[in-house]
């Protein structure tokens, strides 16, 4: 039995483990710009929109869901002032 090649590959191992630790940033750098080009982010008036037609949405389903015209009425009145 030969123990030579065990810890050279022990060794092997904690080199390429050093070397991902040492250039993470650079790794995670990479990914996030591959990221970017196969989903590249909404622009600030497309999340607004996006965020704002989500609101209209929640208030209509709440509106929907509420007991009678008058919680209508009530929630109407809360989605005017904001």
């Amino acid at each position: 039995m030969q123990i030579f090649p065990l810890v050279r590959g022990v060794f092997s191992l904690a080199a390429v483990a050093a070397l991902l630790v040492f250039f993470k940033p650079l790794l995670v750098g990479i990914a996030r710009a591959m990221l970017l080009v196969v989903r590249p982010r909404l622009t600030k008036e497309e999340r607004l929109a996006r965020r704002q037609m989500r609101d209209a949405q929640m208030l209509q389903n709440m509106i929907n869901a509420s007991q009678g015209p008058s919680h209508a009425a009530e929630l109407r009145a809360l989605a005017a002032r904001s």
